[in-house]
């Protein structure tokens, strides 16, 4: 199957990188290469792009589309929390952006075996990078009641966690589940019969929180951030394309804390804690998808920017001003 991505917030990304011809970029989801095209576009002699994914389809796909800039793009197999390493192996200190567009993408969404969709029957799979030995089957299987539930609640906010839980424990114990046919049936066994009629298809949620647990995606997300603008130019800019509330909650508290991480009380005239602002948050309110681009694209509905830019550290520097709001 042809990798197939249509890039949510495309020109507003790429946009919001204020991209140098000279300059060195990461795309640390390269997916089929859709944001890493526009980007090497705008890219001289002297510029370079480097493209990191852990999906092995997605790095086929995307030295393929990306093969006419040459040797202006790099391409790694290799998780973003990575980053660091992938740039020092390339022999580079810092870089003028870093851009993320978060989730699954829609190739990885509509290849049936790759068990990311309940709208097909297939084999419980929902691995980003297939040299993970582990699978969503393994962890339906194993996970306690206690962690099933934790996870649904948390990652998935279904408010039938606790017994979808009850129920998946229940049912593997008759047999294994490991077709999202079965786990399809085993959610639906345990949510009320008029809310599966006006709720969207029951299984959405709980199949988010086991891909997100499974790939450790949020700890990924927050565990990266702070690395990533320290690894950003004066003047350089991270910009991250979110599709649901918990992983713009973690953007937008990270970037707020990159910004103003001190902690002395504001009677204080100068700060004394030592914790510099590393830079700004130049989006106060998401970027959200055009009118235009919801009507293309409806897997854009819920996608939000956020921008954060570099400065030069000021030991004195103090942010005040309006709260960072939604």
């Amino acid at each position: 199957m042809t990798f197939v991505h249509k890039s949510v917030l495309l020109e507003e990304t790429v946009g919001s990188l204020l991209i140098k011809p000279d300059g060195i970029y990461v795309d640390g989801t390269l997916g089929g290469g859709g944001h890493a095209f526009r980007v090497a576009e705008q890219l001289g002699e002297h510029g370079r792009l480097i493209g990191i994914d852990q999906d092995a389809d997605a790095i086929a796909a995307a030295g393929e589309r990306l093969r006419p800039f040459g040797d202006k793009v790099t391409i790694v197999r290799n998780n973003y929390k990575n980053i660091k390493t992938v740039l020092e192996e390339l022999s580079i200190d810092k870089v003028d952006g870093i851009y993320l567009d978060l989730g699954v993408s829609s190739y990885q969404l509509d290849t049936v075996e790759r068990g990311f969709t309940y709208r097909e029957d297939t084999a419980l799979d929902m691995r980003m990078d297939q040299r993970n030995p582990m699978t969503a089957a393994d962890l339906v299987n194993t996970y306690t009641e206690q962690e099933l539930y934790r996870i649904i609640r948390d990652y998935g906010e279904d408010r039938f966690a606790k017994n979808i839980a009850k129920h998946i424990v229940r049912a593997r114990q008759e047999t294994p589940i490991t077709t999202t046919g079965q786990l399809n049936e085993i959610i639906k066994a345990a949510i009320p019969a008029k809310v599966r009629a006006t709720g969207g298809h029951p299984s959405k949620r709980t199949y988010q929180a086991i891909r997100i647990e499974l790939n450790h995606e949020l700890d990924v997300l927050n565990d990266s951030i702070d690395t990533m603008i320290s690894l950003l130019k004066p003047g350089g800019r991270l910009s991250i394309i979110t599709f649901h509330s918990l992983e713009d909650r973690i953007v937008k508290t990270r970037f707020r804390l990159n910004e103003n991480p001190c902690t002395c009380p504001p009677e204080f005239p100068v700060c004394v804690c030592g914790k510099k602002s590393k830079g700004r948050v130049v989006t106060r309110k998401p970027i959200l998808p055009s009118e235009e681009e919801l009507l293309q694209n409806s897997r854009s509905k819920s996608a939000k920017l956020r921008v954060f830019e570099r400065i030069t550290s000021n030991p004195h520097f103090r942010y005040v001003g309006e709260p960072n709001c939604e």
